[in-house]
């Protein structure tokens, strides 16, 4: 699957396309299949998001998890601080990025 994913244009957050608009969270994240160039374009040029661009991924019971480890990083937060991280209270936040 791709999915698209970019930066808030006015927090920096790191966001993911649900198919409607963009969420912090990965598990929001929605196949774009071809659209990806399309959809980045629009809204980038609405001015929604900066950046963005598409990933592959996969999906299962557990959610989307991108396939690069960049991206898996970027999903849920800083590495350095886990209490900052999107799963502050999972233990084994740090065995998903790897």
């Amino acid at each position: 699957m791709k999915i698209l994913t970019g930066n808030d244009l006015k927090t920096g957050d790191v966001t993911w396309w649900d198919g409607q608009g963009w969420s912090r969270h990965v598990n929001d994240a929605v196949d774009v299949g071809d659209k990806a160039d399309e959809i980045a374009a629009r809204e980038e040029a609405s001015r929604n998001v900066v950046g963005a661009y598409a990933i592959d991924a996969t999906k299962d019971e557990n959610g989307v998890r991108p396939a690069h480890i960049k991206d898996r990083i970027r999903a849920l937060g800083p590495t350095v601080r886990p209490d900052l991280t999107l799963k502050p209270a999972d233990p084994a936040a740090g065995n998903w990025v790897i």
